[in-house]
């Protein structure tokens, strides 16, 4: 049997420590330059300025970061799902055409499968469906959090110009809401076709999104 060699924790889990580093930086990033427009928007009302750690729970902050959060979570909910069922000709992103993969097998329980696998029954039902459902609960929650954080918003600006304030279901029937929510969506959608898309005829050596560098057009990976 080949001895596998050991490698550091930093390079087992390079690439995930890479973005959680990148998704903080640019967090960051988005907590102070959004303080800072925030405040210049207010300061246009006669308020005073929002100290930083008040701008953290204020609803632009909350509007804002969550308004991505959902659309990258629908992204990823529906190309989980929908390349279940769908296919595209050779590209990187989908299933063979005319054959079943690995990932379509039955689970059978092992000694080092997931506990799950083992148990079978309603927790391995549930297993099965663990990626989609996590990314669509993620999905609701962070709609969920767009809607309170541009609802508080929403009312805080109206409260600003003097103006009544309004209640959530409201605030639903707003344009503002869901032109925040429809061009984030749509941006989505655009990103996952051109990957499905440009992996048919591009390719990147060394990256498990590209097919190797020789394979035909129409050939999956």
């Amino acid at each position: 049997m080949t001895k596998l060699k050991k490698h550091s924790y930093l390079y087992r889990n390079g690439l995930s420590i890479t973005f959680i580093l990148f998704f903080l930086g640019a967090l960051l990033a988005q907590a102070y330059f959004g303080w800072k427009e925030h405040n210049q928007e207010i300061s246009e009302y006669g308020a005073p300025p929002l100290h930083l750690t008040n701008y953290l729970s204020s609803g632009h902050f909350i509007s804002a970061t969550f308004e991505n959060f959902q659309s990258e979570f629908l992204q990823m909910a529906m190309y989980v799902i929908l390349t279940i069922f769908l296919r595209q000709i050779g590209s990187a992103e989908s299933k063979a055409i005319d054959k079943k993969e690995a990932v379509d097998r039955e689970p059978v329980p092992a000694p080092h499968a997931p506990g799950p696998v083992n148990k079978g029954g309603w927790r391995l039902a549930i297993y099965k469906h663990s990626l989609s459902i996590a990314f669509i609960l993620l999905f609701l929650l962070s709609w969920l959090g767009h809607l309170y954080g541009s609802f508080k918003d929403y009312n805080i600006e109206q409260h600003l110009k003097k103006l009544p304030q309004i209640t959530i279901n409201e605030f639903l029937k707003e344009p503002i809401f869901w032109f925040e929510t429809f061009q984030n969506w749509q941006s989505e959608f655009l990103s996952v076709a051109s990957i499905v898309i440009l992996t048919i005829f591009l390719r990147q050596k060394g990256s498990p999104e590209s097919k190797p560098v020789d394979t035909p057009h129409l050939e999956g990976p």
